[in-house]
């Protein structure tokens, strides 16, 4: 239970990996509290899942595209568990598809969630965080290789969270805070199910030849917040079955 007495908020929180990361902290011994924009039902099992394995957890409904809304579920995660001591950024969207497609709405809406959501969630969680907080952003290896065309749109506002996670390694180093950024490449969950249109394809890309799934993700984020992150902050560390190798 390397994260007794420990308080984690995770973004987006209702399934795929954000679900596995809360559900992994729980096992930890952290308190979690997720948000969730529309999937009440799901958030709410999650909730269940981890108060019936003898843990604390809230859900909190927040759209990760409104500032006051990312303030609000780290203020809630605080007055509601008590403190807070780690911030997982997993909030996201995927619009992919022809360049020419691509509205000024979504582009907003995707560095909305991907970019500003973080930095938001950081300035606020920052009052709380005490030295020994770790904070963790879920990026995507299409950052570093867009490998097909249709991903600018998503590619470019994970590259972005590239350099905000150096920036604010060396924001919150003085207080004794790490940040880090972690990018899967194909996981199995309902935004890329490993038996989809395209799975073939990832597939082949990887080294390992088989997607990842949502735990493998959930335990790189618990090495980073638990005891082996200690001395880790400024990285980003790609869990990708070597598509990007």
């Amino acid at each position: 239970m390397s994260l007794a007495g420990k308080v984690a908020l995770v973004t987006g929180g209702s399934r795929g990996i954000g679900a596995a990361t809360a559900r992994r902290l729980a096992s930890e011994g952290a308190a979690v509290a997720i948000t969730y924009e529309r999937a009440e039902d799901r958030a709410k099992q999650v909730v269940a899942e981890i108060l019936a394995a003898g843990g604390r957890a809230v859900a909190i409904r927040a759209d990760a595209a409104n500032a006051a809304d990312v303030t609000a579920s780290v203020e809630r995660t605080v007055s509601e568990l008590g403190r807070l001591d780690i911030l997982v950024n997993n909030a996201g969207i995927f619009v992919a598809g022809p360049l020419a497609d691509v509205t000024v709405e979504q582009i907003d809406r995707t560095f909305a969630i991907h970019v500003r959501a973080v930095f938001v969630a950081v300035q606020a969680a920052a009052k709380h965080l005490p030295a020994g907080g770790r904070v963790v952003s879920i990026g995507s290896n299409l950052a570093d290789i867009a490998n097909r065309p249709g991903v600018s749109l998503y590619a470019a506002s994970k590259a972005a969270l590239a350099g905000l996670t150096k920036g604010l390694a060396r924001d919150l180093g003085e207080q004794g805070v790490t940040v880090n950024l972690v990018q899967p490449g194909s996981t199995d969950t309902e935004m890329n199910p490993a038996d989809g249109e395209h799975a073939d394809q990832q597939r082949q890309r990887t080294a390992l030849g088989h997607y990842g799934t949502a735990d493998d993700i959930a335990a790189t984020v618990a090495h980073l917040v638990g005891d082996g992150g200690r001395q880790i902050t400024g990285a980003t560390i790609t869990v990708d079955g070597g598509a990007n190798a």
